[in-house]
């Protein structure tokens, strides 16, 4: 999917289609709107070879050219650039809708999608926290699931996610802590470590001092990693999340499962804000997309960086191809 036509993600899909850097890891269909893909071809300033189908069974394989399912469902001249719109929240939210509905019939293996806005998919009709929120929705998912957010040197997933730090707090039970460490373990095997290590952050600063700024790791969060660890989860925690992503960028841990938001996408974001990938973790469908937003501050202006969607697109295909074992 291309992305919210107001900002980059036409450009950085157009660089991607164009440099046929993920070829290699999956047979890519484009989904959406073809005047879309020709907005992000001006921006980029590179050409895309491309056919359009009317559905992805008529793509033969190997392409002869980029293959683009035209919806025909949005013309991107009619909006301005750099800013929220609601139609282009619509088309976005439309364009990912269709894509389920091919995955759930078999037809797509996974969904990448270049950067939207979550302003403009709300507005526009997709009214829902963000768009995990949609697709575990749209897919009729039940259950636990969350952000994987994963660089070149480890991932990390969350108990907590979009909501406001003093909810977030409430929200650290042992339940939701079983399922995101359950969740990691199953996702990094998935990618291929075979078993994963992985760290629990603390909640508290530096880790509670025993109680002295908190009480939640000695009652809430090493309790259940201690239950996890004898079950053959190879977790250890609650560690001070000052160290923690330190000891994960040396490569002592695959994973680290943090207790909040930000607490690990600071970390992700400064280490690898245009290698970083974001994955719905946990759906029958794969969701990837770059951890980066839609730029609207440089739009249109030809330097945003491609590299969050082609390591999304190589990210999505492992996972998929994981699945199909």
């Amino acid at each position: 999917m291309l992305g919210d036509p107001t900002g980059i993600g036409p450009e950085v899909a157009a660089k991607v289609l164009a440099s046929g850097a993920a070829a290699d890891a999956a047979r890519i269909v484009v989904v959406g709107d073809r005047r879309v893909l020709d907005l992000g071809m001006r921006d980029a300033g590179t050409r895309v070879p491309y056919s359009v189908y009317r559905r992805v069974e008529d793509v033969p394989w190997p392409a002869p050219a980029v293959p683009v399912v035209d919806l025909g469902n949005l013309d991107p001249d009619r909006l301005a650039r750099g800013e929220i719109s609601p139609e282009a929240g619509r088309a976005c939210g439309d364009t990912l809708r269709t894509m389920i509905e091919f995955a759930l019939g078999g037809r797509l293996d996974g969904i990448v999608f270049a950067p939207l806005s979550k302003a403009a998919l709300n507005r526009g009709g997709y009214q829902f926290p963000d768009e995990h929120q949609m697709f575990a929705a749209l897919t009729g998912h039940a259950g636990f699931f969350g952000e994987m957010n994963v660089i070149p040197e480890f991932a990390t997933f969350r108990v907590t996610s979009h909501v406001s730090l003093r909810r977030a707090i409430d929200l650290v039970t042992p339940e939701r802590i079983e399922a995101a460490l359950r969740l990691a373990d199953a996702m990094l095997r998935a990618m291929g470590h075979n078993p994963p290590r992985l760290a629990v952050a603390a909640l508290n600063p530096h880790g509670g001092e025993s109680g002295l700024f908190g009480d939640e790791e000695i009652r809430i969060i090493g309790p259940t990693v201690e239950r996890l660890r004898a079950e053959g989860i190879a977790a250890v925690g609650p560690l001070s999340s000052d160290t923690v992503f330190l000891r994960a960028r040396r490569g002592e841990f695959d994973g680290v499962v943090m207790m909040y938001h930000d607490q690990g996408q600071i970390a992700t974001k400064l280490l690898g804000f245009h290698k970083g990938v974001t994955v719905t973790a946990g759906l029958k469908t794969v969701f990837a997309t770059p951890a980066h937003g839609t730029g609207f501050d440089i739009v249109g202006q030809g330097k945003a960086d491609p590299g969050g969607l082609e390591y999304a697109l190589r990210l999505a295909a492992r996972l998929a191809a994981a699945r199909a074992v």
